[in-house]
């Protein structure tokens, strides 16, 4: 679903996990390790993957087949995040076409940054190990703001920081919760299908200004605006 032309954004942000990097290698190899410690079988890639964007909590919970207030979560989650912070940016890269998204707001003098409800702890980590990720003009982080996505705080936070209105940025995120924080804050947003979906939550069903099926077609957008 493409959006005809619109004005030049005054920023660009993105959704981190499955949005801007593919984390999910990383978080199957410590889901594994971490199972094979408790000596648990192993768990798929696919079976990893479509967790990631639910966080650590939903990791543990379905890598273990247990709920919050199990005895043994604490202790599991607190390790699976000690594994990942060691195994932080491993496999991790960009999506094929991200990087061409990010020079071509470069090229247009547009500061682009981040929007996450990853912790900061491992936000930072993340990025200190991505070369071409470190002109990132802004990072908002659930430790920020005392509402995290889908309420528009941490957007607007971010809007703060860069000293621009929220109605004259671009937010773009894999997960229904990414749309209802940028639509919230008045800003244009974009789904992307490549993410971290669930099955049950396709991204035409979001809402979104703009959907597009991969980061190649997302950037093939951007190439189509006046104002790069």
């Amino acid at each position: 679903m493409l959006a005809d032309a619109i004005a030049k954004p005054s920023a660009l942000l993105f959704d981190l996990d499955g949005t801007l990097l593919d984390t999910a290698p990383d978080f199957h190899v410590v889901v594994n390790r971490l199972l094979a410690e408790e000596g648990r079988a192993e768990r798929d890639y696919a079976f990893v993957r479509a967790q990631v964007s639910n966080g650590s909590q939903a990791l543990v919970c379905s890598a273990f087949d247990i709920t919050p207030d199990a005895a043994d979560f604490s202790r599991l989650r607190a390790r699976l995040l000690d594994l990942y912070l060691q195994h932080v940016s491993v496999y991790t890269c960009l999506f094929d076409g991200l990087e061409d998204v990010l020079d071509l707001a470069r090229a247009a003098s547009i500061p682009w940054g981040i929007v996450t409800n990853k912790p900061r702890l491992y936000s930072e980590a993340l990025l200190a190990r991505q070369p071409d990720l470190q002109d990132c003009a802004v990072l908002v982080c659930p430790d920020d703001v005392s509402r995290r996505k889908p309420h528009p705080e941490p957007l607007y936070k971010a809007c703060a920081t860069l000293a621009i209105d929220p109605s004259s940025a671009i937010y773009v995120g894999d997960h229904l919760r990414d749309i209802e924080s940028g639509k919230a804050a008045g800003m244009f947003t974009i789904g992307v299908e490549y993410g971290y979906l669930e099955e049950t939550s396709p991204a035409t069903s979001w809402g979104a200004d703009l959907v597009v099926a991969t980061g190649t077609e997302l950037a093939s957008w951007f190439r189509d605006q006046p104002w790069t």
